[in-house]
C-alpha cells in the first residue's frame, strides 16, 4: 500500500482482533502493550522494505516509494492509569510511532459494538490523560504528535458529576412523582429482571416517566408553566456559563426567576446506572469544548462520529477553527456500517466527495476507515477463495500467478516482484561465503 498510502494506522480495535490469543471486539481490553508490539512489527518490517529497496537501486532498478510511512497508533483511554498511558506513550515513541491519538472514554466501559451505553469520563480526566502524554513526550523529547480524540458523540453516560465543566449536559429526573417516590433507574431494571420482563423495555418505561431533561432544559419548563416572561429566562442564562456548577445553576433560577418556579425539581441521582453512571446528554457543544481544553497540549483535534452527521461535522469544526483559527489541524475516522442518510445532511454529491469535503472546508489533514482492512481484504479473500475452489490451479495460474509473474519488469504495482525477500543479497551473501567474486551487474 505504500505506493497509495501516506500514513500506517494502528487501530486498538483491529489490533485486538488480530494479535491476542483471545480476540475479541473493540473492548480496549487487551494488554496494553498490544499497539506497541504492533508498532514495532510494522516500524520494523517497513525499515527493511526501505533497506531492501536500497540495495535494489544500488543494482539499476529505479523502485522507489516511501515505505516509512508515518505511524499512527490508537492509545484509547491511555490503557489503565496515568501511568501506564505514560508507559504506553514512552513505548510507542520508541518503537516508531509518529503520532498517538488518546481519548476521553471511561475504562472497562467501552461499549462500541452494542450500540448504547458509550461512557465518558469528566473534562478534568481527560484533559490529564492528554497532559501525561504530553509529558511523556516532551520527557523523551520525541516529536511525536498528539491527536486529541473526543467520544462524546452518542455518549450516554459520563462516570462522575467532578468537574463542574460537565454540569450542564448531566441529565435528571423532573417527575414530582418519581423524585418523591425515590425510584431509581436501577431499581426498575431490577424489579423488570426479577418478574421476568425484558430490561430494556423497563428502562425506557422509567426514563418516559422521569421526565429526563437537563437542569436548564428544566427551569425553562417550570418557567414556561409559571408563564414567566422571557426576560426572566434571559437573566437566568446570563448568570450561568461554560464552568457553572450544579449548585450555582439553582442559585441562579432563584436569584432570576424568584419563588416563581421556586425549588426547580431536577435529581441527576436517580438515573445514574448500575455501574454509577450519569446519563449525559451529548451534544456538539461538548465536543467543542473539550476540544478547546486539550488543544494547548496536543496538535490535532479529533471528534469522533460513529454516525457522522454532516451539519455536526460543519459545526464543530467552524467552531473550533473560530476560536482557534484557521490553521487548527483536525482528524477523522469514518465509521464502519454509516449509510449516509439524507436525514443526516448527506446529499449524494455530499456522500460522493465526502473526504474531500473534511479536507478541502473543515481542515481534516488525516483520515481512515480502519475497517476497510477487515471488510475489504475479506472481500478479497472470499473472492480468491471462491475462485480458487470452482477453478482450481488453472484458475490460479490465468487470474493470479500469470498477472503477479509474466509481467516485466517487477514492480510494486504488480501482484509480486521477485526481489521482495531480498534475494540478490541473499545471492551475494552465499556467493560470498562461497569464495565466488560478486561480478557486477
Amino acid at each position: 500500500m505504500a505506493k497509495y498510502m501516506r500514513t500506517v494506522y494502528v487501530s486498538g480495535g483491529l489490533s485486538g482482533f488480530s494479535e491476542n490469543n483471545y480476540p475479541g471486539m473493540d473492548h480496549a481490553d487487551y494488554p496494553w502493550d498490544t499497539v506497541p508490539k504492533v508498532v514495532d512489527k510494522l516500524f520494523r518490517g517497513a525499515v527493511w522494505h526501505d533497506q531492501r529497496q536500497r540495495q535494489l537501486r544500488k543494482r539499476g532498478a529505479l523502485e522507489h516509494w516511501d515505505y516509512l510511512m508515518p505511524i499512527v497508533a490508537d492509545g484509547d483511554m491511555g490503557f489503565g492509569s496515568l501511568t501506564v498511558g505514560m508507559k504506553a506513550a514512552k513505548a510507542l515513541a520508541e518503537l516508531g510511532a509518529a503520532a498517538i491519538h488518546i481519548d476521553d472514554l471511561a475504562l472497562g466501559l467501552k461499549q462500541f459494538t452494542t450500540g448504547q451505553g458509550r461512557t465518558v469520563v469528566p473534562t478534568s480526566e481527560y484533559a490529564e490523560r492528554v497532559k501525561a502524554i504530553r509529558l511523556q513526550l516532551d520527557v523523551l523529547g520525541a516529536e511525536t504528535l498528539v491527536f486529541a480524540r473526543c467520544d462524546t458523540d452518542h455518549a450516554e453516560f459520563i462516570t462522575s458529576v467532578a468537574d463542574a465543566r460537565d454540569h450542564a449536559y448531566v441529565l435528571g429526573a423532573t417527575s414530582r412523582e418519581v423524585v418523591e417516590r425515590g425510584w431509581t433507574l436501577k431499581e426498575a431494571i431490577e424489579e423488570a429482571i426479577t418478574s421476568g420482563e425484558p430490561a430494556k423495555d423497563a428502562r425506557e418505561a422509567w426514563m418516559t416517566a422521569a421526565r429526563l431533561m437537563t437542569f436548564d432544559e428544566a427551569v425553562e419548563t417550570a418557567a414556561t408553566a409559571a408563564n414567566l416572561p422571557a426576560d426572566g429566562l434571559a437573566d437566568y442564562h446570563s448568570r450561568v456559563g461554560y464552568g457553572t456548577s450544579l449548585q450555582q445553576h439553582r442559585a441562579a433560577a432563584k436569584a432570576a426567576l424568584g419563588n416563581a418556579v421556586g425549588d426547580v425539581l431536577f435529581d441527576w441521582e436517580l438515573p445514574r446506572s448500575a455501574h454509577s453512571q450519569y446519563l449525559f446528554r451529548q451534544t456538539v457543544q461538548t465536543i467543542v469544548e473539550r476540544a478547546l481544553v486539550v488543544a494547548p497540549l496536543s496538535d490535532l483535534s479529533w471528534a469522533r462520529m460513529d454516525q457522522p452527521n454532516y451539519f455536526d461535522l460543519k459545526e464543530y469544526h467552524e467552531a473550533v477553527r473560530a476560536a482557534l483559527g484557521p490553521d487548527r489541524m483536525f482528524a477523522f475516522a469514518w465509521g464502519a456500517e454509516w449509510p449516509f442518510p439524507a436525514t443526516a445532511g448527506w446529499t449524494d454529491e455530499r456522500r460522493k466527495h465526502a473526504s474531500f469535503i473534511l479536507a478541502r472546508e473543515f481542515g481534516v489533514v488525516w483520515q481512515v476507515q480502519p475497517m476497510y482492512m477487515i471488510q475489504g481484504v475479506n472481500m478479497e479473500i472470499k473472492k480468491s477463495a471462491a475462485m480458487w475452489t470452482s477453478e482450481g490451479i488453472g484458475g490460479y495460474f490465468e487470474t493470479i500467478q500469470a498477472a503477479a509473474v509474466h509481467r516485466k519488469p517487477h514492480r510494486v504495482d504488480d501482484y509480486e516482484k521477485m526481489s521482495w525477500c531480498g534475494g540478490h543479497l541473499s545471492d551475494a551473501f552465499f556467493s560470498a561465503v562461497a569464495g565466488e567474486e560478486i561480478a557486477k551487474k
